[in-house]
């Protein structure tokens, strides 16, 4: 910690380090004194003497209070290592009073400690080791969601409704879920052995090799016969579709792969489907927006000790020439938000659906202890185009300015059971069902019609045709 006077020269290091050895008052003084000194040396006139006198002063004091606090911190410390009524590690003691220390701060300021580290950078990277497999708990019994396409899993024919009853040699009836998924990880390049009860009774063992597995975040409209998506909601229209469900680092480089795709077979219309998109890198957000705009301000950030940037798009491979719609939900967040506010503000796209979650912080990464762990630090605020701020602060109101709103007209709300379905009809679209070539479709589904969805065609239809 370095606490600096109003003028250069006068500053004090108290460390940890020394706190036993040395005051931090005492080294206030001495850095004090040399800045007296080199005052002395400039002659001030009597009055700037009397002001120096009270700077030094008053940071003298400012120390001496930090040393105070310091002291107190470590007193508890001990006295809690040494007398607390049952032993607690002094990592334990020090991790919790990190918690202690950010709870002061915005929810999304966070510590995360070593065994939680890999699971974070994960998260970051979407990328992982394992199989590349889907689960869930469904009546006390692990069973599949979805592989995901080209994983050990999907290669492996494990399917959509599978129950796998044994990781190993472990009966996996009564594990939670989050130690079945620990079971099943492990380092890359070994072999895990499954027992696979399928729908029809029959069961089976499958090893099967963990490898790097990386999440898919840019969905299309339903699957393929091989698995693969199909990008268009109406390919007679030429409509397309594109869901991102995160932002991670591929998601710019495949969503690019996906609208070459489409470009190249004709595409007039497209639809961004933001919605439940929690955000994710900021850079993904700002190459994406890229994408559509070929100049102007796509996003600004501010903040207390960094200084104000901004990005500008870019003409360079832009895609044109469309009528586009972002959908947008009460669940869309962050770098979502970033992206459909630049859209809209530039007039490239029109926002279709709810308003959006209201997140416009920015967290920085900062590694600690080499790397073993991490602070997740709000830092700045980012505004959209306009200027306008995207944040929703404690006790803001709906008539406040916050999130992205739909644009004038365009606002289709959707209640608890909508929002259920449609969380329904989106996972039955990501399902890879199909490798046995014996399994049921599911109706769950079959007649549910997206309200939101349908506007935005609704919409591009009309632009089509004039």
């Amino acid at each position: 910690m370095t606490i600096f006077s109003q003028r250069p020269g006068v500053f004090c290091t108290p460390t940890i380090g020394l706190l036993f050895a040395v005051s931090s008052v005492g080294i206030c003084f001495f850095a004090v004194s040399s800045a007296k000194a080199q005052a002395v040396d400039v002659q001030p006139e009597p009055g700037q003497q009397v002001a120096i006198a009270d700077e030094d002063s008053a940071a003298a004091q400012v120390a001496a209070d930090d040393y105070e606090l310091l002291r107190l911190f470590i007193d508890t410390l001990d006295e809690v290592e040494r007398n607390y009524v049952k032993p607690i590690s002094r990592r334990e003691l020090m991790e919790a009073a990190i918690d202690g220390v950010l709870s002061k701060l915005d929810v999304y300021s966070d510590y995360i400690p070593p065994d939680e580290f890999d699971e974070f950078s994960r998260d970051v990277t979407n990328e992982f080791g394992g199989l590349g497999i889907q689960v869930t708990m469904e009546n006390g019994e692990l069973t599949v969601i979805s592989p995901l396409i080209g994983t050990p899993a999907y290669e492996a024919g494990i399917v959509a409704g599978d129950v796998i009853t044994k990781i190993g040699d472990s009966e996996t009836k009564g594990m939670d879920l989050s130690g079945a998924i620990r079971a099943m990880k492990g380092p890359v390049n070994t072999a895990v052995n499954l027992t696979i009860r399928k729908r029809n009774g029959s069961e089976k063992q499958v090893s099967v090799t963990r490898e790097i597995v990386r999440i898919e975040t840019v969905l299309g409209y339903q699957r393929q016969a091989d698995d693969n998506w199909s990008f268009w909601f109406d390919q007679d229209r030429k409509i397309g579709y594109v869901r991102i469900t995160a932002f991670s680092q591929q998601t710019d480089a495949d969503l690019k792969q996906a609208l070459d795709t489409l470009k190249a077979d004709g595409m007039k219309a497209f639809v961004l489907d933001l919605r439940f998109n929690p955000g994710g890198l900021l850079t993904s957000a700002i190459a994406i927006s890229d994408m559509f705009l070929s100049e102007g301000r796509i996003v600004s950030t501010s903040g207390r000790n960094i200084a104000e940037e901004a990005w500008d798009a870019h003409s360079e491979g832009t895609f044109t020439g469309f009528p586009m719609v972002v959908l947008v939900n009460q669940y869309s967040a962050s770098a979502s938000e970033i992206v459909s506010a630049a859209l809209q503000d530039h007039d490239r796209a029109v926002v279709i659906g709810q308003r959006t979650w209201g997140k416009g912080s920015v967290q920085r990464v900062i590694d600690l202890q080499a790397g073993k762990s991490a602070l997740k630090l709000t830092t700045a605020s980012y505004h959209r185009p306009n200027g306008h701020n995207i944040h929703r602060f404690p006790g803001a109101t709906d008539e406040d300015e916050w999130g992205v709103s739909p644009n004038t007209g365009y606002e289709v709300r959707m209640n608890d059971y909508q929002i259920g379905r449609l969380l329904t009809w989106q996972q039955d679209r990501f399902l890879i069902k199909n490798q046995d070539g014996n399994e049921e479709e599911s109706d769950r589904s079959s007649n549910f019609r997206d309200p939101q969805l349908r506007k935005a065609v609704e919409y591009l239809e009309s632009k089509l045709e004039q």
